[in-house]
């Protein structure tokens, strides 16, 4: 018997989103400060492509300056092999020149943008102003229409922040509530600080599907493994059907200026699945070791 109580959330639409697990590679490197060579990116990244999951999150383009272990993201990109994977490739950008960059690949499928329910680490982390980020957004949008590309927006920062920022769950659906206004089908939620508790966790999750019933949201959780799983049971009973993970739980923000939490492990989250019974697409005997020392 796992130590874990499983019940499901019976929710109040008819939408059932099916699960996803986003492996994020991107995620676990970028706080590193030793440079991983591109070879082993590109034998780590391509080995993850055989292994199921839903998307895998490569790169970034970002200022190498602030991030400079994915100033290779565009080699990494030329290199990939998706002969056998159906696996979607995404990448983060953090503004209009990455965005720029982004379309001019087409094996990238899905980019990311971390806007903040947070104006203080909205400000940080990528230099904006909430006006001025949703401005980005509105042009992220177009140009992912015209280049077959989808727009997924995080709202980071959704279940607290350390900065004394106003928070509410209705703040949350609001900000949610104008994503969607202007076109953004995909909205996960970021947890990089370790704000999150369980009951905070389903009230925003409840609230979110209740409102937006047909968008998908998801979870992107930075926590100590020992409370992982009990803030992703929270999250699943309240409807959630994404999850951002990373093969050992390696990673962490190193935008916030705050010490570095674990990522959601890959391995940890398929165990909870099996345990509860829910099935999924992973094999975890091909997922590798993480390219690092």
């Amino acid at each position: 018997m796992t130590q874990y109580f499983f019940y499901l959330y019976i929710m109040q639409s008819d939408t059932v989103m099916p699960l996803k697990i986003i492996e994020t590679p991107r995620d676990a490197m970028q706080g590193i400060k030793e440079f991983i060579p591109t070879d082993r990116k590109v034998s780590y990244i391509n080995q993850l492509l055989k292994a199921g999951f839903d998307t895998v999150e490569v790169g970034s383009f970002v200022s190498p300056a602030a991030i400079p272990q994915m100033r290779d993201t565009a080699e990494v990109l030329e290199r990939l092999d998706k002969s056998g994977s159906h696996s979607k490739i995404m990448v983060l950008v953090a503004g209009r020149r990455g965005m720029e960059q982004a379309v001019n690949y087409d094996v990238i499928t899905d980019i990311c943008y971390p806007f903040s329910a947070s104006d203080t680490f909205l400000k940080m982390n990528i230099n904006r102003s909430p006006e001025e980020s949703l401005t980005d957004i509105a042009y992220m949008l177009e140009t992912c229409k015209k280049s077959g590309k989808t727009l997924n927006v995080y709202i980071t920062m959704a279940f607290g922040n350390p900065y004394n920022d106003e928070w509410s769950v209705q703040r949350i659906v609001d900000l949610a509530g104008v994503l969607i206004s202007k076109g953004v089908t995909c909205v996960p939620l970021s947890d990089i600080t370790g704000e999150a508790e369980e009951r905070r966790m389903s009230e925003v999750f409840q609230a979110l599907h209740k409102t937006f019933p047909d968008t998908e949201f998801g979870l992107h959780l930075h926590a100590e493994k020992k409370r992982a799983l009990s803030l992703v049971e929270a999250a699943w009973n309240a409807g959630c059907r994404r999850y951002d993970t990373v093969t050992g739980g390696m990673g962490g923000c190193p935008m916030t200026g705050k010490e570095l939490l674990a990522n959601l492990d890959t391995l940890q989250l398929c165990k909870w699945l099996e345990v509860a019974g829910i099935s999924h697409n992973i094999n975890v005997v091909r997922i590798p070791e993480l390219p690092v020392k």
